[in-house]
């Protein structure tokens, strides 16, 4: 039994390790970047802060949190699994609306918080004209589907709509890492350069605008992408959290780029001669450990994204 502590705008539960995990999973389109002391992640979806600890503790605040925990604690409970997408609010409702007779182009990324594997981005387009062929198909928010239903899917659409697809391996990322640059920029780079191929398959063809799932603000965005020599900046570009739930561009974006990440996990875990798994929990710190005794630590280069805490955790077991 998990227990609760009720406190003025806001919730703290004691949750076991397997919840915490799923809980990061879930949110791991709205982890921040900065965390407080002793946190292990905080996220800020709609209408809520949840920041969960190292002791266990996982504290809930603002508007929804009571809500926001509610799913939590009852997933911790008796297993019921958390929704595969987050409650839609007006403010969303509003946008759907907004963007339902739209033909855009769409972009999403995976691999992000991956320790394994390269990162994938993908910018897609779809006509309004497509949107029920596509939903036929199975196109939606991705988030709750299976890798193998995302693949039989994703098989279908590279065929029906006009993409393109770029792959960070893990060798330029952590290049580039290196050097300075952080997640959100190398992003904003690849979303900006898959948009510009996907543009130019176009051929002029019109579009009634760019919808991209919303990593950073667009001020941020525009400026991480300001030194590259081409750069799609224009009136209709919109950014919005969860654009997966918003247009079937984003959403068939996210199906084939999460399609070409589990294609390059095949290859690592070909290459490595055994599963690499995906995630980043203490599974993944085993797999890693497992690699430097198979390939050497020098191996981590090309599989990893080495700036990642579970490079130390896999040294630690291996007591290096």
């Amino acid at each position: 039994m998990n227990k609760g502590v009720f406190l003025l705008s806001q919730r703290v539960l004691l949750l076991d390790t397997k919840t915490i995990e799923k809980m990061k999973e879930f949110y791991q389109d709205d982890l921040a970047s900065k965390l407080p002391p002793g946190a292990l992640f905080a996220a800020k979806p709609f209408n809520c802060s949840v920041t969960a600890y190292k002791s266990g503790k996982v504290l809930f605040q603002g508007a929804k949190h009571e809500e926001e925990a509610a799913i939590w604690e009852q997933f911790a409970n008796n297993g019921t699994a958390p929704p595969t997408t987050k409650t839609v609010t007006k403010k969303e409702a509003t946008n759907q609306s907004q963007f339902s007779t739209m033909s855009l182009i769409g972009s999403d990324e995976v691999g992000t918080g991956d320790y394994f594997g390269p990162i994938t981005v993908v910018a897609a387009f779809v006509r309004t004209e497509n949107f029920a062929n596509l939903t036929e198909l199975g196109v939606k928010d991705s988030k709750g589907m299976k890798d193998d239903q995302i693949c039989k899917i994703a098989k279908q659409l590279i065929k029906e709509i006009p993409y393109s697809l770029l792959v960070l391996p893990n060798t330029k990322y952590n290049s580039l890492q290196a050097k300075g640059f952080n997640q959100g920029k190398m992003k904003a780079i690849l979303h900006n350069q898959a948009i510009l191929h996907l543009k130019k398959k176009l051929n002029h063809e019109p579009y009634d605008g760019i919808l991209i799932d919303q990593f950073v603000e667009r001020g941020i965005y525009f400026r991480y992408i300001a030194d590259q020599k081409e750069k799609v900046q224009e009136n209709n570009m919109f950014f919005q959290t969860k654009a997966e739930s918003l247009h079937l561009s984003v959403a068939a974006a996210s199906i084939i780029a999460r399609y070409a990440f589990v294609k390059e996990m095949d290859k690592l875990s070909e290459s490595a001669g055994f599963e690499i798994p995906k995630g980043a929990g203490s599974h993944v710190d085993q797999a890693a450990a497992k690699l430097i005794r198979t390939h050497g630590i020098e191996a981590l280069n090309s599989y990893c994204k080495i700036h990642f805490a579970n490079t130390e955790k896999a040294k630690k077991h291996l007591k290096l």
